[in-house]
């Protein structure tokens, strides 16, 4: 049966619609605007539906409210750092291990005052794309307003509140004791490269019964609002009293005496010298309010720093309690490594041993495992201390230990290594790690129904770098590898859960 042109061309055009229309997505996210708290972390929510992957895709994270609007770009499996706003650089980042079922939200950390604005998500495969927008907006509580004295002015005394660290911009008043608002000048508002505002006002008050007057710093949108209270002594409006009166009396008598003009400037030098002595009071009552928020602030990190190092001390002594006791297997040993009697110790030697070939031993790299397979939860330790050069990990059984291999989840192993005075962890792609302290013994932790592998400092109660998201489908082997640069042996320790 002949087939005609124009049956062929039908034919292309379904299969064209049924490809587009199989790849076809939206992109969604939350509809109502994010509050985000200055200096902390937010996640801005978006994701594909169908929950198809978004590893081969394009995500653009942008600012709708700069020219130059690039956050974040993810494409061709990696990060592309050009073109992004600078004040981002370092603060963002996607959940990678969350593409392959559609998460494509975007974490900013240590919010600022220029964060706030419209965000776009904007994603796009080889033959369909779709966005979402979502408002992020910043809150920011400034500081408590600083009232500082400027002398007489025009027939009063002049008067100085500034407060900062706010965002959206806040509303300065000045109010007497009734709380009504007094006659001001004009606003100076100010705001920083990091977007949070600075707004200071002058006033001049004059004496009244109470002399108490109040400086309020408010910002409806957040709701929140910082005053200061001030008292002035009725001697500092009284400054320039007797130097008026001996003007007065000048005028009237048209003369004075030596005596009284003595008095008159003994009587200005003293209230003088009391105005001063008043100033300098206050100057020194800022400057202790200013060295208590220091302390406040400085107690407040240490509290929030030890309180992660209890709950992390807390989490490792519960996974301590899975510890298992590992012992080498000498039938899958390289020939130049050297075990101990009890099995619990290995060191590379110089020359190799003469080994029978079982094929369960490693013939390309100096390795060993442990004898006995595990599943679920499991825990051991080893002793690195001294060693310039290790690998620790775990293993699939079914590895290939005859060639060259890369040690990575994908080949089956899941490991952390020191070499050349640089921590790594064999990720797909490598991983640098940057640890506050050199590990003397180091804690390896499998949750095989979670897919998790994690690596811990001992010493310390810190954890050094977890493998997620793994896929186990048999038991898996401690993995060893004592290294060739210097012959200090690697050590299975006991767990002692009390240490």
């Amino acid at each position: 049966m002949k087939v005609t042109q124009l049956e062929c061309l039908c034919l292309i055009l379904l299969h064209l619609l049924h490809t587009a229309g199989s790849e076809r997505f939206e992109v969604l996210g939350p509809t109502d605007s994010i509050v985000a708290v200055a200096g902390d972390d937010i996640i801005l929510p978006c994701y594909l539906k169908p929950n198809i992957s978004a590893e081969d895709m394009t995500v653009d994270w942008l600012n709708l409210d700069f020219l130059d609007s690039r956050v974040f770009r993810y494409q061709n499996h990696r990060i592309i750092r050009e073109d992004q706003i600078l004040f981002y650089s370092g603060r963002t980042s996607l959940f990678e291990e969350e593409l392959w079922r559609g998460n494509t939200s975007l974490k900013l950390t240590r919010v600022q005052g220029t964060d706030e604005g419209h965000y776009k998500c904007f994603i796009q495969s080889k033959s369909w794309y779709d966005d979402f927008t979502v408002q992020v907006l910043v809150k920011a509580v400034g500081s408590k307003p600083v009232v500082s004295i400027e002398g007489h002015r025009e027939g009063g005394m002049g008067l100085l509140c500034e407060s900062e660290g706010w965002h959206p911009e806040p509303e300065l008043v000045w109010l007497n004791s009734k709380g009504v608002h007094l006659s001001a000048g004009p606003p100076e508002i100010h705001r920083d490269l990091d977007g949070f505002y600075t707004v200071k006002q002058h006033v001049i008050v004059q004496e009244t019964d109470t002399n108490h007057f109040t400086c309020r710093v408010q910002q409806s949108r957040i709701n929140e609002k910082m005053e200061t209270e001030i008292h002035l002594p009725s001697e500092l409006f009284d400054y320039a009293t007797p130097l008026r009166m001996a003007v007065i009396v000048l005028c009237c008598l048209g003369a004075v005496t030596v005596i009284g003009l003595s008095l008159a400037v003994y009587c200005i030098r003293n209230k003088k010298d009391k105005l001063t002595r008043n100033l300098d009071d206050l100057c020194n009552q800022n400057y202790e309010l200013c060295e208590h928020k220091y302390y406040l602030t400085e107690n407040r990190d240490v509290l929030r720093k030890e309180k992660e190092i209890l709950t992390s001390q807390l989490d490792f002594e519960t996974i301590r309690r899975h510890a298992v006791d590992v012992t080498l297997d000498p039938d899958t040993a390289h020939c130049k490594l050297i075990l101990s009697d009890d099995r619990k110790q290995v060191r590379h030697g110089e020359l190799d041993q003469v080994l029978s070939d079982n094929g369960k031993r490693f013939t390309n790299w100096s390795c060993v495992l442990g004898n006995e397979g595990f599943s679920g939860k499991f825990y051991y330790e080893v002793k690195v201390e001294g060693k310039t050069e290790w690998t620790l990990g775990v293993v699939i059984q079914s590895i290939n230990r005859n060639e060259s291999f890369i040690p990575i989840p994908n080949n089956g192993y899941w490991t952390v290594e020191l070499k050349d005075g640089e921590y790594t962890a064999h990720a797909d792609s490598p991983v640098t790690l940057l640890l506050r302290e050199k590990p003397l013994k180091v804690g390896v932790f499998v949750d095989y129904e979670k897919c998790q592998v994690s690596f811990y400092n001992v010493e310390d109660r810190s954890h050094i770098y977890s493998f997620t998201d793994c896929s186990f489908t048999e038991k898996l082997y401690p993995f060893f590898n004592p290294g060739d640069s210097d012959s200090i042996s690697l050590v299975v320790c006991p767990v002692d859960a009390t240490d």
